[in-house]
Parts: structure tokens; C-alpha cells; sequence
């Protein structure tokens, strides 16, 4: 009886993946990904698409930048204002109805916000951590012995797929 007591039941994995590199300049919601961008995000997308559930929800940020990383995943969605440049962390848990959604959630979005979120989960401190372009930092959320835990996956970034 007490194993299953502390066995854990996953609740929904959150994968938080900053826009590849992109240019410069302004308005700055109409910055394209850089010739090195669109690569950064076709080497993750791939990485991504062959872990990710096909059921996977993309929460996109309706920057431009934002909307070609995602664009290279080969995936629907629709651009989401709550992840958009200027979101708070709040802002982006709660599009992603962490951590009770179920299945898996992809956001694609900006620093330092996703910084902001990463810190939040493993650290539950509202301070910035760096995540590199194109990166992805992939949480999961489970439950044991009526606790929710957060368990930090993976964190990769292009360069070194």
C-alpha cells in the first residue's frame, strides 16, 4: 500500500521555447529570423517533433519572430497575446493552464519572461534566468502523495543538436 501511495501521476509536461535569433530593428512585433534563426529553429523543431505527443498544444507568441520559430515545426496554432512580448510568467502559466492542462504545451515566446517562468518552476522565485535563442527548457508536472513536483526534462539548445 505504501508504494502506491508515493508512486507519481504526471500531470502535463510544459516545453518553453524562446524564438530563434532575429533581426534587428523596428517595429520590433515584425522582426524576421535571421538566416542562423531559421536554421536554430529547423534544428529544434526536428529535435522537438520527434519527442513531442501529436496532440501537443503551441501557445505562440503573434511577434513575427515568435510565429517563424514555431512555423518551422510544421504544427497548427494560433497566435496567443498572453505570451506576446511584455507577457509576465503569470501570464504565460496561465495560457498554458499549467499545471493542470493535461498532455503537453509547447509556448513559444520571448526573454526575459520565459527566464521569469523557468525560475518559477524550479526555483519558485520571481527572478530572471537566461534562456538562449532558439533553446527550449521542457518541465513536467506531476503529483505524489498530493503534492504537485516539478521535474525539469531537458534544456537544449541549437547549437548542440
Amino acid at each position: 500500500m505504501l508504494a502506491r501511495e508515493n508512486e507519481a501521476r504526471r500531470l502535463m509536461d510544459l516545453v518553453l521555447w524562446r524564438h530563434a535569433e532575429a533581426e534587428e530593428g523596428v517595429p520590433d512585433a515584425a522582426r524576421r529570423l535571421t538566416k542562423r534563426g531559421r536554421k536554430q529553429a529547423k534544428k529544434m523543431a526536428e529535435w522537438l517533433d520527434a519527442r513531442l505527443p501529436g496532440k501537443a498544444k503551441l501557445v505562440v507568441s503573434p511577434a513575427v519572430r515568435a510565429r517563424e520559430t514555431a512555423d518551422a515545426l510544421g504544427r497548427k496554432y494560433a497566435p496567443n497575446a498572453a505570451v506576446d512580448v511584455g507577457a509576465s510568467a503569470d501570464d504565460v502559466l496561465q495560457a498554458a493552464k499549467w499545471p493542470h492542462r493535461g498532455g503537453t504545451v509547447v509556448v513559444v515566446g520571448h526573454q526575459p519572461t520565459l527566464g521569469e517562468v523557468a525560475a518559477r518552476l524550479l526555483a519558485a522565485s520571481d527572478t530572471e534566468w537566461s534562456v538562449r535563442k532558439g533553446a527550449i527548457w521542457w518541465f513536467s508536472a506531476r503529483e505524489r502523495a498530493g503534492r504537485v513536483e516539478v521535474v525539469l526534462t531537458a534544456v537544449i539548445s541549437p547549437e548542440l543538436l
